[in-house]
């Protein structure tokens, strides 16, 4: 591994979970072995936008696009260094080795669920969040509820490995970083809702073009490439 240059200061990213498995096996290493170091505090959107609006601030942050709209709206970044860089589906996780339901259209979703023992999902996270709306407007919610596993933050895979719940719902990308499970598929037409992901600097980091040079290798073709692998869809 390169040595860090000392012209090239850690650039601090709040960020999203959606990007940490790509982030830590490809891309984070050859922004190292170019020099650079960065500093990741890793949470669900709506803890970070919490944090921010209580005036924590870094270098940069990738959000969900909805939050960083906000963001902009509000100054709180620049909005000339915004980057699009990526859309994520939700999906079904079921441990390795276990049947996994039939999920293709909505109504065999909505069985699945009313048929699973406990269903794990994080209810801070902007996947849980969608989720409690979606069995809410389907009105299974109370059904569903009693007997979920609800997580406050992390991974809601790692609950199918404990036993504690038999299908687990989050975005795929971050179903995938959790050895022994395996995608069921992603919610069927009807039910999916593709969640986008952004990234900016903030207004007045004295980090700028560091954290400039990170945002445009997070983006480039090789972390793009990476992105697909874990089920992410650059845009």
């Amino acid at each position: 591994m390169m040595k860090q240059d000392s012209n090239h200061r850690p650039v601090h990213l709040m960020s999203g979970f959606v990007v940490q498995t790509p982030f830590a096996v490809d891309i984070l290493p050859r922004f190292e072995q170019s020099g650079g170091q960065v500093r990741i505090e890793w949470n669900p959107t709506s803890v970070l936008v919490k944090e921010i609006d209580s005036g924590k601030r870094a270098d940069a942050l990738l959000v969900t696009r909805e939050a960083m709209d906000r963001l902009v709206e509000q100054g709180v970044v620049d909005a000339s260094t915004r980057v699009e860089l990526l859309r994520s589906n939700l999906g079904v996780a079921v441990k390795r080795g276990a049947p996994g339901p039939s999920i293709g259209d909505a109504d065999q979703f909505r069985e699945a669920l009313l048929n699973a023992r406990s269903v794990a999902y994080s209810d801070s996270g902007a996947s849980g969040i969608y989720f409690s709306k979606l069995i809410a407007q389907w009105g299974i919610a109370d059904k569903i509820n009693a007997r979920a596993t609800i997580i406050k933050d992390g991974l809601a895979a790692e609950k199918l490995l404990s036993g504690e719940a038999d299908l687990a719902v989050q975005q795929i990308s971050e179903l995938l970083t959790v050895d022994g499970i395996e995608i069921v598929g992603p919610f069927p037409p009807g039910a999916q809702n593709a969640l986008s992901f952004s990234a900016a600097c903030f207004a007045g980091t004295d980090n700028l073009d560091e954290t400039k040079r990170f945002l445009a290798h997070i983006n480039d073709a090789a972390a793009r490439e990476t992105y697909r692998r874990y089920g992410l869809e650059p845009v």
